[in-house]
C-alpha cells in the first residue's frame, strides 16, 4: 500500500510538472519572437519539388514564359528572384552554345531540412541536388553529367490561390558570370567539338586517391550515399568567406598523402596557406608542390586547358586575386577538363562554367605528385 501511494503521488507530481512547463511555454510563446518549425510533410516536399521540376523544364526549353507565373512579381524580392532566374536561363544557354553542347535532362534531388511559419506563408530552408545531362551536337548519343549542390532558403506566399516565389536566396553557382555578354563561339566550340577523350590509364595512385576523396566529400553534390556532406573532422568555412581552399588542402592531405608543414597545416583550425585560396595556390607554387602551366583569361587558356590531369587544380582570379579553387577530378566525352569544389558545391563540372567571364584569370597548377 505505502508503495501504490508513493507512486501515485509521484506520478501526480509528474503530471503538475509538465503541466506547469507546456503553461510557461504557452506564455513564453505568446510573448515571444519564436516561429515554430512546421512538421515536413509530402505536400510540403512535393510543393517544392514541383517549382523546380517546372523551372528546370523551363530552363532546357529556354522558355522564360514558363517560370514568371511561379513569382509574385508584386513584391520587389520576389521580382528580383525572376530576374535573377532570367539571367541565369540566359547564361547556361550561351554557354552551351560556345560549348558545342546541347543539355538533354535537368533534375533536382531536394532535402528539406527545416520549415518555418512566415506571415501569409513559409520559409523553407533545404539542399539542392542538382543534375545536369548534356551531349555533343556532334556526339548525341554519348551522355555526360555534372552535379551543382546549392543550399536555399526559399519563401513561398500564397497569392490568388496559388503559391509563388516571394523570396529565394542561394549562392549561385553562375553568379560570377551572369553579367557576360553573349559568348564569342565560333573558334572555342569548333576546337571543342574536334577534340577527343585522352587516355588516363596511367594516372598514379596518388591522383587516383586524391579525385576519391574529391568525390566523396563535395558535399550536397556528392553522390547520395555520402550523405550530401563535408568530411566532419574539418571546419566549414563557408560562413567565414569560403571552404574551397580548405576542401582541396584535404584533398591532397587525406586523398594523396601529402604531408603537412608548418606553413599548410590543419590542427583545430586551418593555417592561413590551408583555407585562403591566394595563400594556397602561393604556397603550392613556392613550395614546388606545384607548377605552373599557364594563366590567363579564358581565351588565352582554354586550348591549354586540355592538358590538365585529375588532381591538378584551377585557381580563379578576380580584380588581382585569387579568390577561388577548384580540383580537377576528370574529362568528358570530349576530353574537357572537369573539377569538384567546395562553396557552391560541385561535382564533375566544367571547369569554366560560372567562371567564363572576361574579368576572371584562370591559374593552372599541375600538382607534383
Amino acid at each position: 500500500m505505502f508503495l501504490f501511494i508513493t507512486i501515485k503521488k509521484s506520478l501526480a507530481i509528474a503530471i503538475i510538472a509538465v503541466l506547469t512547463i507546456c503553461l510557461i511555454s504557452i506564455a513564453l510563446y505568446g510573448n515571444s519572437q519564436y516561429v515554430p518549425t512546421i512538421f515536413i510533410s509530402d505536400a510540403h516536399q512535393n510543393l517544392v519539388e514541383n517549382i523546380f521540376y517546372i523551372r528546370n523544364n523551363a530552363f532546357l526549353e529556354g522558355n522564360l514564359e514558363k517560370i514568371e507565373p511561379l513569382y509574385n512579381k508584386d513584391t520587389k524580392l520576389g521580382t528580383w528572384a525572376y530576374e535573377h532566374q532570367a539571367i541565369k536561363m540566359k547564361y547556361l544557354h550561351n554557354w552551351a552554345d560556345k560549348q558545342g553542347v546541347n543539355f538533354t535532362d535537368i533534375s533536382t534531388k531536394i532535402v528539406i531540412r527545416h520549415i518555418k511559419d512566415a506571415q501569409s506563408g513559409y520559409q523553407y530552408n533545404f539542399i539542392c541536388s542538382t543534375e545536369y545531362k548534356y551531349s555533343y551536337i556532334n556526339d548525341p548519343e554519348t551522355e555526360n553529367f555534372f552535379r551543382i549542390g546549392t543550399y536555399h532558403s526559399l519563401k513561398l506566399e500564397k497569392k490568388d490561390g496559388k503559391w509563388l516565389i516571394s523570396k529565394e536566396w542561394y549562392t549561385d553557382p553562375f553568379a560570377d558570370s551572369l553579367n557576360l555578354d553573349n559568348i564569342k563561339t565560333d573558334e572555342f566550340k569548333e576546337y571543342i567539338l574536334n577534340s577527343k577523350p585522352r587516355d588516363l590509364s596511367n594516372l598514379n595512385q596518388r591522383r587516383l586517391s586524391a579525385v576519391e576523396y574529391a568525390d566523396r566529400y563535395c558535399g550536397a553534390a556528392a553522390d547520395e550515399e555520402y550523405g550530401l556532406s563535408y568530411n566532419k573532422k574539418y571546419k566549414d568555412y563557408n560562413p567565414l568567406g569560403g571552404d574551397c581552399a580548405n576542401f582541396a588542402s584535404q584533398v591532397l592531405h587525406e586523398g594523396a598523402n601529402f604531408k603537412k608543414t608548418n606553413t599548410w597545416r590543419y590542427d583545430k583550425d586551418g593555417s592561413k596557406a590551408w583555407v585562403n585560396a591566394q595563400a594556397f595556390t602561393d604556397y603550392m607554387l613556392y613550395s614546388g608542390r606545384g607548377s605552373l602551366i599557364t594563366k590567363g583569361t579564358y581565351n588565352k587558356v582554354f586550348k591549354t586547358s586540355f592538358k590538365l590531369l585529375p588532381g591538378d587544380f584551377i585557381a580563379y582570379e578576380k580584380k588581382g586575386k585569387i579568390t577561388h579553387v577548384s580540383v580537377v577530378t576528370g574529362l568528358d566525352s570530349n576530353g574537357y577538363a572537369l573539377v569538384n569544389c567546395h562553396n557552391t558545391d560541385r561535382y564533375r563540372v566544367p571547369w569554366d562554367l560560372g567562371w567564363s567571364d572576361k574579368g576572371i584569370s584562370f591559374w593552372f597548377v599541375r600538382v607534383n605528385y
